[in-house]
C-alpha cells in the first residue's frame, strides 16, 4: 500500500496591493456671473482633479467662504452687485484667507495691479488656455501649501520669534516654554498660539470667539468650553512652575483680558 506524503504544505505567500491612497481634491470657488463661462471653467477644474462651487454674485461667495473652507477663488473683477477687488477687501476684513486668481476681460494694467497690490495671488485675463489657468491653480495651491507648513497655528509661524509671558520664555521654533526654575518643557501648539495671542494684544479685552478664530481659524468647530480646557492646562502649567497669572484674567461673559502692565485694573478701580 503506498503512503501518502504527509508533509505540511505551506500556502504560497498572498502579496496585497494596496491601492495608492488619493488626495483630497481641492475645491475651488469659481465667483462669474456669466452661467455659461461658470459651468465650462467648473467643468474643465474637475475633469482636473478638482472640486468646484459657482457662485454668481461677490455676496454669493462672501456667504458661502464665511461658512465654508476653500482653497482657492477664482474671482471675476467684474461683477454685477460688487467689484472681485472690493469683495478680496471684505474678505480681509473679515479674517477670511484664502488664495485669489482674478479671472476677468479687463486688460487694463493699473486694475491689474491694483488687485496684486491688495493681495490677489495671480491674475488670468481673458480669453485664456485652460490647460494654464489649471497650472496656475495647481501653482498656486503648491505656494500656499508651503506657506502653510509654516504655520504652528494659524497665528504663530516656527519663524517668529520667542517671547515673554509672566516671567516664561515661549520660543515658538522648538515648540518650547522655559521657566524661571530652568524648567524647558514642549508646549502644545493650541496652547503656544493662544499666549502668542495674548502677548500681541495686551490691556485689550479678547472675546472667546476671536480667539477661537485666532488660534483655530474661522471655519474651525471649537466650543468655548473646548477653549476653557486649554486655558485652565495653561493656567495650571504657569502654577506648577511658581508664576503668577495675575494679569491674565477672565472677563465673565466675554472672554480675557492680558493685563501685564496693570492699566485695565487701574481704570477699574
Amino acid at each position: 500500500m503506498q503512503m501518502a506524503d504527509c508533509k505540511k504544505q505551506i500556502a504560497p505567500t498572498m502579496t496585497t496591493t494596496l491601492p495608492p491612497r488619493s488626495e483630497p481634491k481641492p475645491l475651488i470657488v469659481i465667483v462669474e456671473d456669466e452661467p455659461e463661462l461658470a459651468a465650462l471653467l467648473a467643468a474643465h477644474l474637475e475633469k482636473a482633479g478638482m472640486h468646484t462651487q459657482i457662485c454668481n454674485r461677490a455676496q454669493h461667495a462672501m456667504k458661502f467662504l464665511k461658512k465654508n473652507f476653500a482653497n482657492l477663488v477664482l474671482l471675476d473683477i467684474n461683477l454685477p452687485d460688487q467689484s472681485g477687488i472690493s469683495l478680496l477687501e471684505e474678505l480681509k476684513s473679515e479674517d477670511i484667507s484664502v488664495p485669489i486668481i482674478f479671472v476677468t476681460g479687463n486688460v487694463d494694467e493699473p486694475a491689474r495691479v491694483k488687485g496684486l497690490d491688495i493681495g490677489a495671488d495671480d491674475y488670468v485675463t481673458k480669453p485664456f488656455s485652460y490647460t494654464e489657468l489649471v497650472a496656475r491653480i495647481k501653482a498656486v495651491l503648491r505656494r500656499t501649501e508651503s506657506i502653510r507648513d509654516q504655520n504652528v497655528t494659524k497665528n504663530v509661524k516656527i519663524s517668529d520669534d520667542p517671547f515673554d509671558f509672566c516671567g516664561a520664555t515661549i520660543t515658538p521654533v522648538r515648540l518650547e516654554i522655559a521657566f524661571p526654575d530652568g524648567t524647558v518643557m514642549k508646549i502644545g501648539r493650541k496652547e503656544l498660539g493662544i499666549l502668542a495671542y495674548l502677548n500681541a494684544h495686551p490691556s485689550q479685552v479678547i472675546t472667546r470667539k476671536a480667539l477661537i478664530h485666532s488660534v483655530w481659524g474661522i471655519h474651525a468647530d471649537v466650543k468655548s468650553r473646548s477653549l476653557d480646557q486649554y486655558i485652565v492646562k495653561v493656567r495650571d502649567l504657569f502654577t506648577e512652575h511658581g508664576l503668577s497669572l495675575a494679569n491674565f484674567r477672565t472677563v465673565h461673559g466675554i472672554g480675557y483680558i492680558f493685563d501685564p502692565a496693570g492699566v485695565a485694573k487701574a481704570a477699574e478701580a
